[in-house]
């Protein structure tokens, strides 16, 4: 593709990134058949390629209208083009630099504007989300069916490992998930604890950053990530192995940490060092395999659905490494037509785009219930809470599935106490 940038954008670090992406896309059109919403909606602006033309033409300096805001708002952001792409075009990137350019240029409405920047000022403070949780919780049982199922009810975290070990990994707790599942870190501490590795949560770190990038609050969600930083960077210093990321939507955040705060000289070089650290926790229990294997107690044949998050496949570009876990615990795994396809849930994109997020929720669930599993499985908190409001079944996080598989001897973790 043949760029010619505008003076306002040529040559700046944004301008550079951009214009290399561009010119890497050679209008093929593979990713219009893995797009969630040009499948949906059949409009090749609502594609990969249609939103790429609308993205170079502004940065060309054509005209920015709110038209251009809508098709790059209507993106899930899910990179399943990237991983389609035969040219290696690093849509993701594009996308984040296009919307920021339009939200400079084209004034959303009011309305518009106070519900992302409740949901920018709300969600990534943990006490704020708590004490809202708690209140809908309260309220569910006069709240409208569709908002009420969205409310996952209280759940407890179970007991964390306070005998130490020698190997420690740091763990991610994120702003929204200790309130809604806070039994995922739980579990994951005890499995651990198995394999003789302490989970160390730090008090002072949170939100990954990624509801505020998203939502167009870059550089607020800047200041997320140095906090981060800042709080884990004593425990590296003291020879933590592993930053344990349990949401894949958090995990592709950390790992970009590098990238985003590469121009900023105080924290460039920790940041690079905190993206090399950062693990799905999928990638921490493969790499333990042998070592877990004799601890899996049950093999009670049960069925699951996995539903595999954008993130994890097209984001982390982690394949097939949680489904090979569930089955040597002996989980028999069900087909899932079109597990590519995004579940719609994309962090807050079900709560600013519902009608499209509920589409796709109906497809994925049809798609996971299809071979009758007894439960679901996934790997990240939103797409975790936004299935379970389109089904009976159970949906929880893999890495709990596993933890009972493990049974009830809990070896040299057993002096414990309350999850934090």
């Amino acid at each position: 593709m043949q760029t010619q940038l505008a003076d306002w954008i040529k040559g700046t670090p944004q301008g550079l990134e951009a214009d290399a992406i561009l010119r890497k896309c050679v209008h093929c059109g593979f990713c219009l058949a893995t797009c969630p919403t040009y499948n949906l909606l059949g409009d090749e602006l609502d594609s990969p390629r249609g939103r790429i033309y609308l993205m170079k033409q502004m940065l060309e300096g054509a005209p920015v209208t709110h038209r251009t805001q809508l098709h790059l708002d209507r993106c899930l952001t899910c990179r399943a083009c990237e991983t389609t792409c035969p040219s290696g075009v690093e849509y993701g990137k594009l996308v984040d630099i296009g919307r920021e350019v339009v939200e400079q240029k084209v004034h959303r409405p009011v309305r518009e504007r106070a519900k992302r920047w409740f949901l920018k000022s709300t969600l990534p403070h943990r006490g704020l989300f708590s004490a809202a949780l708690a209140l809908g919780r309260a309220a569910k049982p006069l709240l409208p069916a569709r908002l009420a199922r969205k409310i996952p009810p209280r759940r407890q975290a179970g007991a964390w490992p306070t005998v130490p070990h020698a190997r420690r990994m740091l763990v991610l707790d994120g702003c929204v998930q200790p309130s809604m599942q806070p039994s995922i870190n739980a579990a994951t501490a005890r499995v651990l604890d198995r394999l003789g590795i302490t989970l160390v949560n730090v008090a002072r770190a949170g939100c990954c950053g990624g509801v505020a990038f998203h939502l167009n609050y870059q550089h607020d969600a800047l200041g997320y990530m140095k906090a981060n930083i800042d709080a884990w960077w004593p425990e590296i210093e003291r020879g933590a192995e592993a930053i344990v990321v349990t949401a894949s939507g958090c995990g592709t955040t950390v790992k970009d940490y590098g990238r985003l705060l590469r121009a900023d000289a105080a924290y460039a070089a920790k940041a690079a060092r905190v993206s090399e650290l950062a693990r799905d926790i999928s990638e921490v229990i493969a790499a333990e395999k042998a070592r877990l294997a004799p601890l899996v107690k049950d093999k009670t044949p049960r069925k699951v659905a996995f539903q595999s998050p954008c993130s994890l496949q097209h984001g982390l570009k982690i394949n097939g490494v949680v489904e090979s876990i569930l089955r040597d615990a002996g989980f028999t795994l069900t087909p899932v037509p079109d597990g590519h396809l995004c579940c719609g849930s994309a962090g807050t994109y079900s709560l600013l785009k519902p009608g499209i997020a509920r589409q796709l929720l109906h497809n994925k669930v049809r798609a996971l219930e299809s071979g009758a599993p007894d439960e679901i499985a996934t790997a990240n908190i939103g797409c975790l809470s936004h299935v379970q409001s389109g089904t009976k079944l159970p949906v929880r996080h893999w890495i709990e599935l596993l933890e009972e598989r493990l049974g009830s001897d809990h070896g040299q973790g057993a002096e414990r106490r309350s999850a934090p």
